[in-house]
């Protein structure tokens, strides 16, 4: 069994060197502060470009909720002189996109282009004007205020949607990562464009910018790329860091809802990104609830007793403690029993943490699946922004499968022991009974 394991951990090491060997990543900063974070890949006539700043929903306040997702939603919709018609036809025009991703850390936009000069240098225009000059059109934020407050007026009727926002008010309270990343009714409806000018210019700036890009272009051309994305950002960034996460009171909330199913939702402070204990988590993790079927969650709580379709448990880290976070749905009349047992599941890995057969099991499928975390360059791009954010090092993607493979079974039961505490998890059950 040793020797298989061996042989099989050998094989992937020497795969996932030959994947990593050519994401050798570059790194330097530009001459306004932001850094930059370069692979050169030449497979694919294809640019892919990230420029993401600290200006995630923790940077609203509770007067102003949903401020900075609207700053970042905004952005595309009207910037250096172009309507957002013009932008999305100019973008067509050359074949290239633009998206977006938004966390209670980050705020970023992407671009994919083609590499050829003509094509680049048309969506590279337009990516400028977006990220350095948004107009925020009153007539455009209008509408978008109201697509907005629609959608939470629908969501808040959903029991899932109701679950997860309770869940988080009553894990951080007043911490900034309690605030609903699309903001609330009250709050959006008062939003102004002055207040999004306003956000941009404190959060905005190219030393809060990092900057993230890979595909068929030259470290020279990366560089001016760099440059020309970030001389006329904001001078400036709002500096103040995210506080502190504190321990929650262990609580229960039931809600009534109509719907046949209760939705349980179970979290507690979990792990910061840069985390001493994160490949201990995560492989725990793994074992516990993250690997579907061939975890003990599952095999408790749905293949032993049938009281649930789908149980999972899962880290989301942020710069302060993400939430760990168990979830699952079952019917109202189980609701209880499938509670108690989900804690007596998480109760018993704590005090006991994993056998041998699990672990290696869970290295395995996290070794062997991680060259599918690197097979395409948006996968990376991502890597690189993360990288870039959170100011980790420039050989983590190389470490990883180390670190993976060097976690134990004590390690594991160490360090959930240490960071877990299930009397003080807070717990939502949406669609109880009355």
């Amino acid at each position: 069994m040793r020797m298989k394991k061996y042989i099989f951990v050998l094989l992937i090491s020497i795969y996932s060197q030959n994947v990593l060997a050519s994401l050798a990543i570059q790194f330097w900063q530009t001459s306004t502060g932001a850094r930059v974070y370069f692979v050169e890949n030449n497979a694919l006539p294809i640019v892919d470009i990230s420029v993401e700043f600290a200006a995630g929903s923790s940077k609203d306040t509770p007067e102003k909720s949903g401020l900075a997702n609207l700053t970042r939603r905004m952005l595309k919709l009207g910037a250096g002189g172009m309507s957002e018609d013009e932008i999305a036809n100019a973008l067509a025009d050359v074949g290239a996109q633009l998206s977006a991703n938004f966390d209670a850390d980050r705020a970023g936009i992407s671009l994919r282009t083609l590499s050829h000069a003509r094509e680049r240098k048309q969506a590279l225009d337009i990516f400028s004007r977006v990220i350095q000059h948004p107009e925020f059109p009153q007539d455009v934020l209008r509408r978008e205020k109201t697509r907005i407050i629609a959608s939470i007026k629908e969501s808040s009727t959903k029991p899932d949607y109701m679950a997860g926002r309770t869940l988080m008010e009553m894990l951080y309270g007043e911490h900034p990562y309690g605030l609903n990343g699309a903001g609330e009714v009250e709050t959006i409806a008062t939003l102004q464009q002055e207040d999004l000018s306003g956000f941009y210019q404190s959060n905005y700036a190219a030393s809060n910018a990092v900057i993230a890009i890979i595909g068929d272009i030259r470290k020279q051309e990366a560089t001016r790329i760099a440059e020309s994305l970030t001389a006329h950002l904001p001078d400036k960034a709002d500096s103040k860091p995210i506080p502190p996460v504190k321990d929650p009171d262990g609580k229960i909330k039931r809600i009534a809802h109509p719907a046949s199913q209760s939705h349980i939702q179970i979290a507690y402070p979990g792990m910061r990104r840069s985390d001493p204990d994160y490949f201990p988590l995560l492989v725990g993790n793994y074992i516990l609830g993250g690997g579907g079927f061939v975890s003990r969650l599952m095999e408790e709580i749905r293949q032993q007793r049938g009281l649930a379709y789908s149980v999972y448990s899962f880290f989301s880290p942020l710069r302060e403690k993400g939430p760990f976070q168990i979830g699952l749905q079952t019917k109202k009349e189980q609701s209880e029993d499938a509670l108690a047992l989900t804690q007596s599941v998480l109760k018993n890995f704590i005090t006991e943490g994993p056998n041998e057969q699990e672990l290696i099991a869970a290295k395995q499928n996290l070794i062997g699946g991680f060259p599918l975390r690197l097979d395409s360059n948006s996968k990376i791009l991502g890597y690189l922004a993360m990288i870039g954010f959170y100011n980790l090092p420039l050989t983590y993607l190389d470490d990883y499968l180390i670190a993976v493979e060097a976690v134990t079974t004590d390690q594991i039961k160490d360090a959930f022991s240490r960071r877990i505490h299930p009397e003080n998890m807070v717990t939502v059950i949406v669609g109880a009974i009355d």
